[in-house]
């Protein structure tokens, strides 16, 4: 598809596998260098409806806000044909995330996104410290603590019908512990400062 789309449609390959964070870094990164306005993260496998980017997009567009979750857990929001134990690691990882680090965000391991590019550009994206499931949290996290306004947006979220979950202990491991952590370095640390980027230019480095 890409020679019917020359100018839309881009393939970054990176060397090895690096993480699922490094790889989103990866691609906020080689947007902003080219000027995106607004830069969207879903998955590729149609558990994100491609007919939900366009209320992410208005959510941000025309409503004010600068960051759109599409949310599973607010009204109009929804899971199907996910398995149960999945349903429950994932509502109660959100809770566990709102109780800890009193983010008002139900939906915090969400993976479809629409950012601002001023949201991409004020946050230290070298700074930011997990790989997995939890560096959803982190972004949000670090956008909320800078001021942003994020608004969520109900979808309907439906299990792939190909392939399988990356889900094992490691990444439920880090999600527990990072939000503790998160919760530390906001409480003793000077987060904020440190999830700002300093430069008016984020520096870009692709390999």
């Amino acid at each position: 598809m890409q020679s019917s789309y020359p100018h839309e449609l881009f393939l970054e390959v990176r060397r090895r596998k690096l993480g699922l964070g490094t790889a989103y870094i990866y691609g906020f990164k080689w947007a902003l260098a080219r000027q995106y306005e607004y830069i969207f993260e879903m998955d590729a496998d149609f558990s994100h409806s491609p007919s939900d980017l366009n209320k992410l997009f208005l959510a941000c567009h025309r409503n004010g806000a600068d960051m759109a979750i599409g949310s599973r857990y607010v009204k109009g929001g929804g899971t199907v044909n996910w398995p149960r134990n999945r349903i429950l690691l994932s509502k109660g990882g959100s809770l566990y995330t709102r109780m800890i680090t009193l983010i008002p965000v139900k939906d915090t391991t969400a993976g479809f996104v629409c950012y601002k590019r001023d949201v991409l550009e004020s946050i230290n994206l070298n700074g930011i410290h997990f790989l997995g499931y939890a560096f959803q949290i982190e972004m949000k996290f670090a956008a909320w603590k800078l001021g942003f306004k994020i608004v969520e947006v109900p979808i309907v979220f439906v299990d792939r019908k190909y392939g399988s979950s990356k889900m094992h202990k490691g990444i439920v491991k880090e999600g527990i512990l990072g939000v503790l952590k998160l919760r530390w370095y906001s409480l003793f640390k000077d987060y904020r400062n440190k999830m700002k980027n300093a430069d008016d230019s984020i520096s870009v480095r692709l390999h």
